[in-house]
């Protein structure tokens, strides 16, 4: 008898660093970056069924159905595997939209390898991944699941290890649209490429965050508070301000001082997701 339901996790990320390097003729820009995982993240349970429709059960303020990005990713490998079985899906969400730390990259990426487990497909990354970047350039690096030098729009992975610190994260309570940020005439569009691996320290900077920092208060005032205790960072092009600490203890200190007035919360740097550990236990 094969599995008919199963619960995983959905990872969140941080970009340690990005740099845009100039805006490509389609419009999109090429960066680089450097993506790790959170062991923080969405809880997604699926159950088959056998009619061949896919429903979502949770539902998102202000995101129709068919428009959900777990939705989008579930129909594509659908159709493009020609699978005849759907399924049930439910989401305890806790990952910030408009954050930066890649909930729906990760709902997608999750929901593309849990149906390909549960429907029995038997596609490899490279191919599951290739179907992710047509849903979104944060997508692959999920469904790999490895800690990446990333360059292009972010789908050029390179696997790399850098430290696992505790993290504590600061969500101010706005949701950045990337596609305003990208669209700022004062961005950093020229950026030369590193080409030294692991990247050089110093180069850790966000290209986004003077951006960022002016167009909201709220995300300029994390970064103030958190900078008194240390090196404080944008992740991504979204609202979500982190830190890194040696000690679970020393992240939860801090953490205790400024979650008073501010949302965030402590998790711990990991270069293979938990999604990924997860699904090996299954094998």
């Amino acid at each position: 008898m094969s599995e008919t339901r199963l619960t995983l996790p959905s990872p969140a990320k941080l970009n340690l660093m990005l740099h845009i390097l100039g805006r490509r003729p389609d419009g999109y820009h090429e960066l680089q970056t450097i993506f790790q995982f959170l062991d923080y993240g969405d809880e997604i349970t699926y159950a088959v069924r056998d009619d061949g429709v896919i429903h979502l059960h949770t539902e998102f303020d202000g995101v129709p159905h068919d428009s959900n990005l777990i939705v989008r990713a579930a129909k594509k490998l659908q159709e493009q595997s020609g699978c005849s079985l759907g399924i049930d899906i439910w989401i305890e969400k806790v990952l910030p939209m408009g954050g930066g730390i890649g909930g729906g990259s990760s709902n997608a990426a999750t929901t593309l390898l849990g149906l390909n487990h549960l429907w029995q497909l038997g596609w490899d990354m490279d191919r599951l991944a290739a179907l992710g970047l047509t849903l979104g350039a944060d997508v692959p690096v999920f469904v790999h699941g490895h800690a990446a030098f990333a360059e292009g729009v972010g789908e050029k992975l390179t696997p790399v290890e850098p430290e696992e610190p505790w993290y504590l994260v600061l969500v101010p309570q706005v949701s950045v649209s990337t596609a305003e940020i990208f669209s700022d005439p004062l961005l950093t569009r020229n950026t030369p490429p590193i080409k030294v691996r692991p990247v050089p320290k110093g180069n850790s900077r966000n290209d986004c965050l003077p951006v960022v920092a002016r167009r909201y208060p709220d995300v300029r005032n994390a970064l103030n508070l958190l900078g008194k205790f240390t090196e404080a960072k944008l992740t991504g092009t979204g609202s979500c301000v982190f830190g890194g600490f040696p000690s679970k203890a020393e992240a939860d200190k801090v953490s205790a001082l400024l979650t008073e007035t501010l949302t965030g919360f402590v998790a711990k740097g990991s270069n293979v997701s938990m999604l990924h550990r997860k699904l090996q236990s299954l094998l």
